[in-house]
């Protein structure tokens, strides 16, 4: 007689990746070729280059991606940076952040940055200036501490773009040092106390006060995407504080249903205000201190972090459901399928192909803007034709080049590595790893 010897029950183990964010990031990242070449067409924004037409629905489908969409990088990099401070410690920390993003921010301000601004001047037909003419003049700049951590200043220059990059970078210096010179012990008991908080029911939405006093009061910068600065520190900050205590993430998960009600409540209210303050009072509703447009920023500021938590709880949500994958055999390979391998190949681009998007677009939609066509197939051509040159430029320019890899931060992994940590492990009941 034989008896059959019992597995071991699994038990699910969280990876300390969330792939879930990796593929928000990636999504956004791509997005934003959408949303520039939207600019093209908008009535109200100062973009590099114009359509002949223009329309305000761009407006308002660009004020429905904004509220979320740069917010939730942030949110993602202070996350990302609770781990890699804490396996490297402040100083290697602060050397990773400059080389991943300080090199890439020089080298594409000394190369490509300026062809925007060019391709700006171009669009008047008196201006015939060549652009190795105009670098000169891009590059007069002095030294202006009053728009800090934009310290360099000029008629011409400007970071563009990659102003997400210089406030990330800003941040993560900051946060190293705050990290070296801070006591841990306070901090760590604040942090308890929080982590404590947030198991009553509402209290991780209690984070959106003080980003709508802030958009309220200290107002709105439309060059950095509809955000003020402080506010995307705060958002970098409250990621940072997530990832240190599974409670916080247990707490996003149970909330996300109702932030996301809250969320569009708020969106239902405030959006209209914002027209309003702006159309029929005839005041910049990003900076005027007139009531309905305080009122509409406060609204704006809370709804922007009610959607994260809920697009992070309810992403959180779907992933803890998915059941515990079939062990492989030792020594067996994983399967990737060909849209994971796309999304793989996608994520390991997504720094370099926002460093590059911009100019492409630029040049790309200069051109087609003299076209005799309608306005949705120009959009179309700009969308297509921007998205396939910057992916054939890091595929080729980019990826295939090493010296060119470091230099625009892409960090030398594989990507089987990706997909290790996108699997659960299964572990025995004992807790040995099987």
């Amino acid at each position: 007689m034989t008896t059959e010897r019992a597995e071991p029950t699994p038990v699910v183990v969280a990876s300390t990746r969330r792939p879930e964010l990796d593929a928000i990031r990636t999504l956004v990242v791509i997005g934003l070729v959408f949303f520039h070449a939207a600019l093209v067409f908008d009535t109200r924004d100062d973009f590099y280059v114009k359509n002949a037409q223009t329309t305000e629905l761009t407006t308002i489908i660009s004020g429905l991606c904004v509220v979320w969409a740069m917010p939730i990088l942030f949110l993602i990099a202070g996350l990302g940076a609770w781990h890699s401070l804490r396996r490297r410690g402040p100083g290697r920390f602060a050397v990773e952040r400059l080389l991943r993003l300080g090199v890439p921010l020089v080298v594409a301000t000394l190369t490509i940055i300026p062809v925007p601004q060019w391709l700006r001047l171009r669009t008047d037909p008196d201006y015939h200036e060549s652009y190795l003419s105009f670098l000169p003049r891009f590059f007069d700049v002095h030294l202006d501490l009053t728009d800090f951590p934009f310290v360099l200043a000029g008629e011409h220059f400007e970071t563009g773009h990659l102003w997400f990059v210089v406030l990330l970078l800003t941040y993560a210096l900051l946060l190293a040092l705050a990290a070296r010179w801070l006591p841990s012990a306070p901090i760590g008991r604040v942090r308890e106390r929080i982590a404590t908080s947030v198991r009553r029911r509402g209290m991780v939405l209690l984070p959106a006060v003080p980003v709508a006093l802030i958009s309220a009061f200290a107002g709105l910068e439309e060059p950095l995407a509809g955000w003020s600065r402080w506010a995307y520190l705060l958002f970098f900050l409250y990621g940072f504080v997530l990832a240190c205590d599974e409670r916080f993430r247990s707490a996003f998960r149970r909330d996300a249903g109702l932030a996301a009600v809250i969320g569009l409540v708020l969106l239902l209210i405030g959006m209209p205000a914002f027209l309003i303050a702006g159309e029929m009072q005839d005041v910049d509703p990003f900076t005027a201190l007139t009531p309905l447009a305080i009122g509409a920023r406060t609204f704006y500021g809370a709804t922007g972090w009610c959607f994260l938590v809920a697009i992070t709880g309810l992403l959180d949500r779907r992933r803890t459901r998915t059941a515990v994958l079939p062990e492989r055999p030792k020594g067996e390979a994983p399967r990737v399928s060909r849209v994971r391998r796309i999304y793989l190949y996608l994520a390991a681009a997504a720094l370099p192909f926002y460093v590059l998007h911009q100019p492409i677009l630029v040049g790309v939609a200069y051109a087609v803007v003299r076209w005799d066509a309608p306005s949705l197939f120009k959009y179309g051509v700009i969308v297509t034709a921007s998205m396939a040159l910057t992916i054939a430029a890091y595929d080729l320019l980019v990826r295939r080049v090493r010296v060119v890899r470091l230099l625009l931060g892409v960090r030398a992994r594989p990507a089987s590595a990706f997909l290790a940590e996108d699997h659960r492990m299964q572990l025995p009941s004992d807790g040995r790893q099987k």
